[in-house]
């Protein structure tokens, strides 16, 4: 609690989020700790006495993780027949609000008749994420997510490969071309960790639909967003602030 959040770094308390905003329960059951971009001086670090070498292996690991992201999105530039450095010649990755979460959640605490998700449902905000669990179940996706009732399916842990999931302002870049992941997190049995890879665009990179994703018969389904006005407001709902 000594690196309890603060400009969305450091330590999220058990039940301090409600993806799912539509719910009406308590919040998520998982609790966790926030890395950010490491040039704005902004992270909360434990002592290096209480816990060696951490914050070295943390950032570390944020630089990978950042040049895998970079390279998967030049692969999507190509699948759509962009040049291989669009998402950078578009600003998206000036300085990129790219966060580390690392992710816990605490076996079944619940003992009530109260419908508790580790993560209820919900998409990721920015362009991709990369996910590695530690292989206990419980990560769920919805294929088609604006049908109902939802139909649910497990993913699968595959050692030595990420998961990859699509965020909103990449289906809003495609115009739904590339679907927002929805996903969430049943509460496991057992401890479950995870650690996730949030990789949104720099602050005022504006997110529109592409030329090539959009035609007179399929116009433009979102409008032009600037991605810190949507982080913003993903967030407040997320917190209910």
């Amino acid at each position: 609690m000594k690196l309890v959040t603060k400009n969305h770094r450091g330590y999220t308390a058990l039940h301090a989020e409600k993806l799912d905003t539509t719910l009406t329960t308590r919040g998520d059951s998982k609790e966790s700790f926030y890395i950010g971009p490491l040039t704005d001086d902004l992270n909360q670090w434990p002592l290096e006495e209480d816990l060696p070498s951490w914050r070295c292996t943390m950032e570390t690991n944020h630089q990978k993780l950042l040049s895998a992201v970079t390279k998967l999105l030049s692969l999507i530039a190509l699948s759509l027949k962009l040049e291989e450095d669009f998402f950078e010649k578009v600003g998206a990755l000036i300085e990129p609000l790219a966060f580390i979460r690392l992710l816990h959640y605490p076996g079944d605490l619940n003992s009530s008749s109260e419908e508790i998700f580790g993560a209820s449902a919900h998409s990721d905000y920015g362009m991709v994420t990369l996910l590695v669990t530690d292989g206990v179940p419980g990560l769920q996706i919805c294929r088609e997510k604006s049908k109902q009732p939802r139909v649910w399916e497990d993913v699968p842990s595959m050692s030595g490969a990420f998961i990859v999931n699509i965020g909103d302002m990449m289906e809003g870049w495609t115009n739904g071309l590339f679907r927002s992941t929805l996903h969430r997190v049943l509460q496991p049995r057992q401890d479950r960790y995870s650690v996730a890879f949030f990789t949104n665009p720099s602050k005022d990179c504006i997110v529109e639909c592409l030329e090539s994703c959009c035609t007179e018969s399929c116009p433009p389904r979102f409008p032009p967003i600037k991605a810190i006005d949507y982080l913003e407001e993903r967030v407040r709902l997320t917190y209910g602030l």
